[in-house]
């Protein structure tokens, strides 16, 4: 099926950005909390214990929680969930506040927001990224993509330095209402702009007996078995973060053993990263990429490889290559990451977005901790370096094989056996 077919006005883009800009702020105040919030935690308990179970209570609700919350939205009124998952964030972030100005926080209650936080996020992307696709050409969509991934740059480098200055002049609680206002700023379009459901939730409310949720996600894994080529690129997606994530907590290790270096050169490393990420995002949303997105997808998992090996290839004594390989690295990310999500909001079908959109997303979360396990040991035995090599090498042989498997480069042209009856505005 083609959403392009889709009756999508010609004032998409007015009626799409309002809506993304307004989480755009919210993105950036949630990132603005996240970063307090460590810092509070760190600077209460020094432990890195309480760090690690703050990272845990961020992470389970996507692995456990998000393939029910995409059955879910694939059930429910999206413009409805993103307004709930916002409020519910923001009143939640307003409770802290309030426990941050009388002096009675206590560490459990910043794990309890982070997973309320965690289980709205569940709910939110799969909502966002599944109304995408319907309010969007299809031809624009992977330039949509591109400035989602730059968005992300901006977050992971402005947030940190920002994060700091603020709280250099405000309390937490400063920090949280900020988040409360952004919020806000979220939720405000969404009020008043419709966005299009499809088909399946209108039929949901005409029916007495809905189908349970597990069933719900059967269908979904069922249906991303029968498009040829879609499973063998979720895979790769997902074995692609086994190999990288570990990269990133492997850094500061990189820094200090083999390049001696220190917090200044650490810092560095991260920022190049982030302006690789909004360098590689803007191209993306002013080129659109290839004809073939897969194509663009494959050479910027080629460019990820070079990246990584560059890093873990840089002698000590030549720590700007190490500098010059995470730039590549981050601008490639978007390149790889931005066509290939607009292949999937392409081609699933409208009321399977938010399942497959969650199942990814908990797959993709569920595999780092897995790849951090044993990158750790690996890199005890051998070295921490040779962690970044092989990542790199497989990383290019993996891209390089795709090109010769045509189930995989002919992906979009899977067309639905029957056409879907198109969305309503909600």
């Amino acid at each position: 099926m083609q959403n392009s077919s889709q009756p999508i006005s010609f004032s998409w883009a007015t009626r799409f950005f309002t809506i993304w800009t307004g989480q755009a702020f919210s993105l950036f105040g949630s990132a603005l909390v996240q970063f307090s919030l460590i810092w509070w935690l760190t600077q209460k308990s020094g432990s890195a214990t309480v760090l690690a179970i703050a990272t845990l209570v961020g992470m389970l609700p996507q692995i456990v929680i998000g393939p029910f919350a995409g059955a879910l939205v694939d059930r429910w009124n999206r413009r409805i969930i993103m307004i709930l998952a916002d409020g519910t964030i923001a009143a939640f972030s307003l409770l802290l506040a309030y426990l941050f100005a009388t002096g009675t926080v206590q560490i459990w209650q910043i794990y309890a927001v982070m997973m309320v936080r965690a289980i709205g996020g569940a709910f939110h992307f799969p909502a966002m990224s599944a109304s995408t696709p319907l309010m969007v050409p299809k031809e624009q969509l992977t330039r949509v993509n591109g400035l989602n991934q730059a968005l992300q740059g901006v977050n992971s480098l402005v947030a940190p330095p920002v994060g700091a200055l603020l709280l250099s002049i405000l309390p937490t609680q400063g920090i949280l209402l900020i988040d409360v206002g952004t919020a806000a700023l979220a939720i405000l379009p969404l009020l008043f702009i419709p966005i299009p459901q499809p088909q399946r939730y209108e039929e949901f409310q005409q029916q007495k007996v809905k189908p349970g949720l597990v069933q719900d996600i059967r269908d979904a894994l069922a249906y991303i078995r029968s498009i040829p080529g879609f499973t063998a690129i979720i895979f790769m997606a997902l074995f692609l973060n086994f190999l990288l994530v570990p990269t990133g907590a492997l850094t500061p290790l990189l820094i200090t053993k083999h390049f001696g270096k220190g917090a200044i050169e650490l810092g560095l490393m991260e920022s190049s990263m982030g302006f690789g990420i909004i360098a590689g995002g803007v191209l993306l949303s002013i080129w659109g990429g290839f004809k073939k997105k897969i194509v663009t997808t494959v050479i910027g998992i080629i460019g990820l490889g070079l990246g990584v090996m560059l890093v873990g290839l840089a002698p000590a004594n030549l720590f700007a290559l190490a500098i010059a390989g995470n730039i590549i690295l981050g601008f490639m990310l978007p390149i790889a990451n931005g066509p290939v999500g607009a292949l999937m909001q392409s081609i699933v079908r409208p009321d399977m977005q938010g399942r497959v959109m969650s199942l990814l997303n908990s797959g993709a979360t569920a595999i780092s901790p897995l790849g951090l396990l044993i990158a750790g040991p690996f890199s005890d035995w051998l070295g921490i370096r040779v962690w970044f090599w092989a990542g790199g090498i497989l990383c290019i042989m993996i891209a390089g094989a795709a090109f010769f498997v045509p189930i995989i480069m002919n992906v979009e042209n899977y067309k639905e056996p029957t056409q879907v009856p198109a969305p309503e505005a909600i």
